[in-house]
């Protein structure tokens, strides 16, 4: 006869108490796991769980009781962080400058505030406060625009962003330079091993052959696209390859990826249409499958803000000439220390008054303060100028090395 467990079990309990209890005691009496948790619908993860605390609890049914995910130590900020808080908010307020969450953790981290609260601390030492009120009448915003580049005409921009690591079956661990010319929204996608930065570079070129040369190109301030932090006015292989080719690098201000919103918005169809639906099953694969999905999305995927064409289509209807890298120049020339060209970064200029280019601060005046600014670096002049809506507002001498 078998064994009758549900009598076991105290008719008192709820009924996903009485299949905890009833689960541990058929595990317990040799019943496979795979058997368990068929008959009961449940995962092995589930099982395991409850079975642990019944083997040290032999006695005391209490182990099958529902737990509270509450933590258990409940940790409060403290009183300094939360002043702090409410002391730059103020600040901020009055002065008429932006007083949200993120604006607040820019002052703390100028202050020298360590720990840093999280942007979700801040938002509640906020609401306990009753400090989300918004300003009376219409806010006029402080400090200049964002300097958004022109992309009327086909190649005028491209976004750049690197994806990964990636993995595919087999496993194929590798990186994606995704490209998007922003006026067409054609993409370019070229897989590497690594991010190396004269990997990257070879990406970009073998992207420009098939998409042509842009005017600017815009990235975002990873080691792989300006080079070296110990270095800073070296070149990093992108740069160099860029100026040779008469383009301009612009470089994002730093911790706002949504600047390249429209190579990040792609970025996330790539991984949606090609990771997880393009199988490869080797590395040779990788290559003109990456290139497959690039002519596809060109020749098939229609955006609304083209008037729902077609990239390719569109590029068609632009009639307008590119231009493409000289397969007579030999790439390796590229890298080289170039002698003219420029190359800019967006930053905004926080309350320290000062300007981070790739590591190394600069002072700016008072004025520009909150607001974002342009630094160019000249090459051939050997000069970093700083550019407020357009106008010039600082130099200095900025010797290439």
């Amino acid at each position: 006869m078998g064994i009758s467990y549900m009598q076991e079990v105290p008719m008192k309990k709820d009924a996903e108490q009485k299949q905890r209890i009833l689960a541990a005691e058929r595990f317990k009496n040799g019943e496979k796991p795979e058997s368990i948790c068929v008959s009961l619908g449940r995962s092995r993860a589930w099982l395991y769980k409850w079975v642990k605390p019944r083997e040290e609890c032999d006695n005391d049914e209490s182990w099958s009781e529902n737990q509270s995910r509450r933590p258990r130590n409940i940790s409060r900020t403290s009183k300094e962080i939360e002043e702090l808080v409410k002391f730059v908010r103020l600040k901020l307020y009055n002065r008429e400058l932006f007083c949200g969450s993120q604006a607040i953790l820019w002052d703390l981290e100028d202050l020298g505030v360590t720990p840093l609260p999280s942007l979700r601390t801040i938002n509640r030492i906020l609401s306990r406060n009753d400090l989300t009120h918004r300003r009376t009448g219409r806010y006029e915003p402080k400090g200049t625009e964002y300097p958004v580049l022109d992309s009327l005409l086909p190649n005028s921009t491209h976004q750049a962003d690197l994806v990964g690591p990636c993995y595919l079956k087999g496993p194929i661990r590798f990186y994606s330079l995704n490209v998007i010319d922003i006026a067409t929204a054609r993409c370019g996608v070229q897989p590497s091993r690594s991010k190396a930065s004269k990997g990257i570079t070879d990406c970009l070129l073998k992207i420009w052959n098939r998409l042509g040369i842009p005017e600017n190109i815009q990235v975002d301030n990873a080691l792989t696209f300006h080079g070296s932090n110990r270095h800073p006015r070296g070149m990093g292989s992108l740069i160099r390859m860029c100026l040779h080719n008469n383009v301009e690098p612009w470089f994002i201000p730093m911790a706002e990826p949504w600047r390249n919103g429209t190579v990040e918005h792609f970025n996330n169809f790539y991984r949606q249409q090609f990771l997880k639906k393009v199988f490869i099953a080797s590395e040779k694969e990788l290559v003109p499958e990456s290139i497959a999905f690039e002519q596809r999305h060109n020749s098939s995927y229609r955006y609304s803000k083209i008037g729902g064409k077609t990239p390719l289509k569109v590029l068609a209807e632009r009639n307008s000439v590119l231009r493409f890298p000289d397969v007579d120049r030999i790439p390796g020339v590229w890298r080289e220390k170039p002698e003219i060209g420029r190359y800019h970064l967006v930053r905004l200029i926080r309350s320290d008054l000062r300007i981070n280019i790739f590591n190394e601060l600069f002072p700016v005046p008072p004025e520009l303060e909150y607001e974002y600014v342009v630094a160019t670096i000249d090459v051939k002049e050997q000069k970093l100028k700083l550019f407020s809506n357009k106008k010039q507002v600082e130099q200095f001498d900025y010797k290439m090395r």
